[in-house]
């Protein structure tokens, strides 16, 4: 099923392939050594580390929130949070990776205000501010579980695991016995 946890453990892998197969061209000494201290790398590294990490963590965070606390984190909330950091994350980045071929270099506050490169930078922006969008999202999500959450079934995802045959949260020393 296409649930909450499931959509942002596909974006992972969607946005861990980008940055890897980004990666293949680095190691392409003409390629790298065109694009060494740009935006391409900025870029690659994103779609790395931040999709890596942060897809990856927020797809354990909805598949275990029931575990954690007793409650599920709204679906409806949860989805419009992963489609907003997804899109935002992809249109922060993906122009990056287009600012580096044309040479703008890293670690650098100014460039061109003319022409693709402002426009890139602009479309960068926008892409941050859906992202932020989206984790405001996700903390009205938490702030609605908290206040008035749907109390989680022993296994709401129907895994049939070890872990969900017992209560969520568990009980204090439920291991004794």
């Amino acid at each position: 099923i296409f649930d909450t946890a499931m959509l942002w453990a596909l974006g992972f892998i969607a946005v861990f392939t980008i940055g890897g197969l980004s990666g293949i061209f680095l190691a392409a000494f003409p390629v790298d050594w065109q694009v060494t201290d740009t935006y391409y790398v900025v870029a690659h590294m994103h779609y790395v580390m931040f999709g890596g990490g942060v897809f990856g963590a927020f797809a354990g965070l909805y598949y275990w929130w029931p575990k954690l606390f007793g409650t599920l984190l709204d679906e409806r909330l949860g989805k419009a949070h992963f489609w907003l950091v997804f899109i935002g994350f992809n249109v922060t980045f993906f122009p990056q990776h287009m600012l580096g071929l044309m040479g703008m270099p890293r670690r650098n506050y100014t460039y061109d205000e003319h022409g693709l490169t402002q426009a890139y930078n602009l479309i960068s922006s926008i892409g941050t501010g859906l992202m932020a969008i989206g984790m405001l999202v996700f903390l009205a999500n938490i702030i609605k579980t908290a206040r008035a959450g749907v109390r989680a079934p022993n296994d709401p995802w129907l895994a049939d695991t070890l872990e969900w045959y017992t209560t969520s949260p568990p009980p204090v020393h439920n291991f004794d016995t």
